[in-house]
This record gives structure tokens, sequence and C-alpha cells, in this order.
């Protein structure tokens, strides 16, 4: 479901340039932001670097790159 929200000007100039550099359109580059924020506010504890890191296992996931780790 899309919704039409008001947001402030700056947060769209902002989005633009760091969606661009991500190759995404301001409105993802918001919503990748949002997904960020909501489950960093849901850990705490987790940083950053974590959280981006376990979305990237996810897609990786998703997409069937992935290999059995092999210990020792």
């Amino acid at each position: 479901m899309s919704k039409a929200i008001k947001l402030s000007d700056q947060l769209v100039k902002d989005a633009v340039m760091n969606g661009k550099a991500q190759h995404r359109s301001a409105p993802k580059q918001i919503e990748y932001w949002a997904r960020l924020g909501k489950i960093a506010d849901e850990n705490p504890d987790l940083p950053l670097n974590f959280i981006k890191g376990t979305l990237v296992g996810i897609e990786e996931n998703k997409a069937g790159e992935v290999s059995e780790y092999q210990f020792g």
C-alpha cells in the first residue's frame, strides 16, 4: 500500500544525493533509511554495520548466493 506523505525539502534533497550514490530512487532511499531506523530502534544494541550486513545477507540468501559454512 502506498500513501502520499509530506517530507521536508532537505530530507528529499539528501535522499536524492544519497540515492544516486546507492543507485536508488529518492523514495527507495527514504524507505531504506526508514527500514534501517526501524531495525535500529527495535534493536538498540546492534551496530549499524551489523544491521546492514544482515540485510545484505538476507538478500543474498533470497538470490541463492549462499554456500554452507565449513568449520575448521
